[in-house]
Formats: structure tokens, sequence, C-alpha cells
């Protein structure tokens, strides 16, 4: 995957994290939707908390995720986080954090820029990275996979491999489990994802959310796929190590 070039550009109230071999200026303008809009580049919508917006870049497909609250913090503040230092904020913790991976190897979404803008105690913030295409998500395949295919067991590595590189995933769902046109699995959304290796605990938690979030989104009609097909990719992830 190569390595990235990350450098940090600051402005006043504004920080950018981004790779310079990928953006040779980091403008702000690179993360309001608005701006892309009105030259015609921006290409679709992602489901999902955060609305992330497909666009058709001059570097290339790219995915623009707005930093959003869920749940009952979002009746406060949709979009404004306490800042408690740049390097603590979610854009630079996500930018560094995959570009760790991908150094590694791991098959992550690349960073092109992540965005800390800051109002006094808080901030906002929005993440640029390049879009994995043709794709879709787990979630919009469970009409057609069958318990046979490949791609069960090849998610079931893919996570295994992120579990011994001692990442926890957040919010390891069925959205965030990207498949390849080529059957390649790649994982998403690194917001809040921590390193922790050894985290046994943790990483059964992460497969115990993956599997709730399959049986909410799993197709009427097809519930006796649904066993078989959990169990290709638990044993993916067990013989992810050479280990049956």
């Amino acid at each position: 995957c190569g390595s990235m070039n990350l450098k940090l550009e600051q402005a006043g109230s504004r920080a950018i994290l981004y790779d310079a071999d990928s953006i040779p200026q980091p403008v702000p303008e690179l993360f309001d939707p608005g701006w892309w809009r009105h030259q015609g580049r921006l290409v679709g919508e992602a489901a999902g908390r955060g609305r992330a917006l497909l666009l058709d870049t001059p570097f290339g497909p790219a995915v623009l995720r707005p930093y959003r609250r869920g749940g009952w913090a979002a009746r406060i503040s949709r979009d404004r986080y306490g800042y408690t230092g740049l390097e603590r904020s979610r854009p630079m913790r996500e930018t560094r954090m995959l570009a760790r991976l991908r150094r590694q190897g791991l098959p992550v979404p690349e960073p092109l820029a992540g965005l800390c803008q800051r109002h006094g105690l808080y901030y906002t913030g929005a993440l640029l990275t390049r879009r994995i295409e043709p794709a879709e998500t787990l979630a919009d395949r469970l009409e057609s996979l069958n318990p046979a295919n490949a791609v069960w067991a090849e998610a079931g590595k893919v996570i295994r491999r992120l579990h011994e590189a001692g990442v926890v995933h957040a919010d390891l769902n069925a959205r965030n489990v990207l498949v390849g046109s080529d059957g390649s699995v790649h994982v998403l959304d690194f917001d809040r994802a921590r390193i922790a290796p050894g985290a046994g605990r943790s990483f059964r938690a992460n497969l115990e959310r993956l599997k709730r979030s399959l049986v909410k989104l799993w197709p009427e009609g097809r519930g006796e796929m649904l066993e078989p097909s959990w169990e290709r990719l638990v044993q993916g992830y067990g013989a992810a190590d050479g280990r049956a």
C-alpha cells in the first residue's frame, strides 16, 4: 500500500492533515460539499449517519465524510465536539490511524486529508479518503450472497488481520464492511478506533456487533442462510493464522 507523506498545515483556528503526495495544496474548500456541488463533482451519497459524499476530484474518486454525532448526543449538537487538543481530535486521529494501518498493508481506506476547525471550546471536522471502487457494502450484498460465497471467509480473514494488528473497531457493522467486485474486502470507518493488542474481549465484542447488524439487516425469506453464512465468516477468522 506504500507510505504516506502526511503534512500538517495550520492557519488560525483551522488545521488540515493531508497526504502531500496526493494533494499538493490543501484548501478548506476541499471539505465543503457546496463547493464540490458547484463544480459538478459531487456524484453521489452513501447511506449512514455521517452522510458520506461521493466526489470526482482532480486527485481521483474520493469520499467526504463530515463528523456527525448519533444517538442522544445528536440532540445536543450534530457536529460539534469538545476541543481537548488538536491531535486528540477525531479527524487527526482517524487520518493518522488510517495512514498507520495502510503502512502495515491492511485493507482500509487511503486517507487524503482531515480537517479540524476550532470554534472556541469546540471543533467541527471532516475526513477525505480515496474511494474504493467498484464496491458495495456487505449490507447491500446480502440479497445476493449465499453461504458458499468466498466473501464470508475473506471478511473473517480481514477482521482477524485487523485484530492481530491490535485494532479495536468502534462500530463494526455490515455497512462498514466493503466488498469489491473482485471479492476483496475492506473495512471502513475508523472513527474512535484504537490500538489495543491482545484485547480479546473487545475483539469478541466486534464480532458480536457485526453479527447483530447482520441479523437486523438480513433479507426476509433468506433466514436459513444466515447461520451458515456467519459460520463461514467465523471459519475465515479462525483460519487467518493458519488454524482451521
